[in-house]
């Protein structure tokens, strides 16, 4: 397991080379058919979703998609969803639950984007639907995050019935530039709110938020993506096995006791 600390990862799931859903989805899925659309307003390029086969078995794929390079991310409008981009996650995840298909998601954003047309057309609204509907989803649903998962833009896809986190992943409330710039006015103490968060996978499994840490190469992903996609898909075939043999009562029971303990504290008179 990876002793870097959080600022360390940060620069880690941050570099050019580090694999992005683009290269996951072929390296794990025959067959996928890439679905457009909110059916309300247009596509979002941030967020990538279809259906495709996974060992012979048919799932959707729901993802956040982070660039390379420069172009790339300027065409994923740098991995910051709109909510055009939530509503049409929503719309294939309600198309999974009625033809019973798992759903696998894949996040890695630093957050949802905040400018004044997104909130127009209803940001906050869009994710909080997501997170509705999606506790409630009669299917088994599963989310990996793949580098930065970052405030509600990223538990938009979240909200699951199993949580993984590849090795050097963050996973918080809250992005650590802006903790820096909300706590102390001052973006560029990022590192040092890194560190302060206990955002690493290690510290998310602690508290009970995580519930598996997906094995990355020395020096992270990018050193050699077809192991990271192997532990991936490795980790996905248990996982959905496992929980295609729940009840529907009982996978719904599970993920409302999942969230229900996330947040739980004590207080001990002095």
């Amino acid at each position: 397991m990876s002793e870097l600390t959080a600022t360390e990862r940060l620069a880690v799931i941050r570099e050019k080379g580090r694999p992005t859903v683009r290269d996951y989805i072929p390296a794990l899925f025959t067959n996928f058919l890439e679905c457009h659309g909110d059916r309300c307003f247009g596509d979002d390029p941030a967020i990538i979703g279809g259906v495709g086969m996974f060992g012979g078995r048919p799932v959707t794929i729901i993802s956040q998609v982070k660039g390379r390079n420069l172009e790339e991310n300027k065409r994923s409008n740098f991995a910051m969803p709109l909510p055009e981009g939530y509503r049409k996650s929503l719309r294939l995840a309600k198309q999974a639950e009625k033809f019973h298909r798992p759903i696998i998601c894949f996040v890695d954003t630093p957050g949802a984007f905040a400018g004044v047309d997104a909130e127009k057309r209803g940001q906050g609204e869009a994710i909080a639907r997501n997170l509705l509907e999606f506790m409630t989803l009669k299917t088994p649903i599963i989310s990996i995050v793949l580098g930065e998962g970052g405030s509600g833009g990223a538990l938009a896809l979240a909200v699951c019935d199993e949580l993984a986190m590849l090795e050097n992943a963050l996973y918080s409330v809250i992005s650590p530039r802006g903790f820096a710039s909300i706590l102390w006015k001052d973006a560029s103490r990022e590192s040092e709110a890194a560190e302060l968060m206990k955002i690493t996978a290690e510290d998310l499994v602690k508290f009970g938020v995580c519930e598996r840490i997906i094995d990355e190469p020395d020096g992270g992903a990018q050193n050699d993506p077809a192991l990271t996609a192997e532990n991936i898909s490795n980790y996905l075939g248990e996982a959905i096995t496992r929980l295609s043999l729940l009840s529907t009562d009982d996978l719904l029971n599970r993920r409302y006791q999942k969230f229900r303990k996330i947040g739980v504290f004590g207080e001990e008179l002095a």
